[in-house]
């Protein structure tokens, strides 16, 4: 990659207060990122800084949506040695900046944050869901930072976000249900969260996540029972069962 010096006026350009300039930078930064199959984890941190101030200085909902849709089809013009670092990248930035952004602002990051899961989701989609070692090492990324069992440092409020949507992105990619999807692996930090978080209020809104009704019977070789953790414990909830217990770790 060039050096930062040169980099430097391509950023700035990104979170300029005139869309027209910011939407030449970004046509020049899809060119940029098609051609590359290396990029070095700092850079590709500026440039999410500068992908960050892109959408910050966004406005109006439209415009704010389309932006947010453009800035994860960028994953698809990605070299395949390059997708899980840049979706790395996106995830520490977003960690970073999170508390920052103001509540006028947070719709349109929010809806950012979606559509990069569902990027990301897609690409493993497209190979068939083969390359577990990929799937893998993306599980990986999201238990590192926005599904981070006990890094104070992540903001609750981007776990929370993450998990209210994550079945959500994972039933769109998988409308079909072709048996394919590996379920289990992908909901690994998802089950890890609720059984390791500190934080009773994060371990709650994880198992309401693993309870989704959606789950049960996803690749048609569950049988009639709801999907089971790696305790083996049943994520379904009887009826007397009382809201304010939970079985894991002692507070």
């Amino acid at each position: 990659m060039a050096s930062t010096a040169q980099n430097s006026p391509f950023i700035k350009q990104l979170a300029s207060s005139d869309k027209q300039t910011r939407d030449k930078a970004l046509d020049s930064l899809r060119t940029f990122l098609s051609g590359r199959s290396r990029i070095e984890e700092i850079e590709l941190l500026k440039l999410w800084k500068g992908l960050f101030f892109c959408m910050w200085m966004s406005d109006k909902p439209l415009i704010q949506q389309r932006l947010a849709v453009d800035l994860a089809a960028l994953v698809d013009t990605l070299h395949p040695e390059i997708v899980l670092p840049f979706l790395d990248a996106f995830w520490k930035t977003m960690a970073r900046e999170w508390n920052g952004i103001d509540v006028l602002r947070m719709d349109k990051f929010l809806f950012l944050v979606r559509q990069y899961l569902a990027a990301s989701f897609r690409q493993f989609s497209k190979q068939g869901w083969r390359d577990t070692n990929s799937i893998e090492q993306y599980m990986d990324i999201l238990a590192e930072t926005p599904l981070n069992q006990t890094d104070m440092k992540i903001p609750n409020g981007m776990r929370y976000h993450v998990l209210d949507i994550y079945v959500d992105e994972l039933d769109k990619v998988d409308e079909k249900r072709e048996g394919k999807m590996p379920l289990e692996q992908l909901l690994g930090p998802v089950q890890a969260l609720e059984k390791g978080s500190p934080m009773k209020v994060v371990r709650t809104r994880a198992k309401e996540a693993l309870e989704d009704e959606r789950l049960m019977n996803w690749n048609k070789n569950l049988k009639e029972g709801p999907l089971e953790n790696d305790r083996g414990v049943s994520y379904e909830r009887d009826e007397g069962e009382d809201d304010d217990e939970w079985g894991g770790i002692e507070e």
